[in-house]
């Protein structure tokens, strides 16, 4: 079984639909900063929540807030993904991630931390 994606109202089957999906994803949200926590675990389920802050073309700012919940096959790829995602439009000072692209820094708050 191929894997199965439902992101916000988009439903995806099959890695490539998904690698189309993530490409278009990532053209539209720029500088994206993602922080996720492990919410719960059992057997080959985890479910996650998360906030990334993004800006779009026009440099408006966005915090995305979210859940996820993945099922992962007996070779550990992704078999199902569930995700609800909500954009709150932020001013660029009311940013939270500041770090340089790429990996979150070891040090740097996670979301309950930031009381997010």
């Amino acid at each position: 079984m191929d894997s199965v994606w439902r992101n916000r109202s988009e439903f995806l089957s099959g890695r490539e639909a998904i690698v189309q999906f993530l490409t278009h994803k990532w053209l539209k949200e720029l500088d994206y900063r993602l922080i996720k926590e492990l919410w719960a675990f059992r057997d080959n389920r985890i479910a996650v929540r998360f906030a990334y802050e993004w800006h779009d073309h026009s440099d408006n700012w966005f915090r995305s807030y979210g859940n996820e919940n993945w099922e992962f096959n007996e070779h550990g790829f992704m078999r199902w993904r569930i995700a609800s995602i909500n954009d709150l439009p932020i001013h660029q000072s009311e940013r939270k991630y500041h770090w340089i692209l790429g990996r979150r820094p070891d040090d740097h708050p996670g979301l309950s931390n930031l009381n997010l």
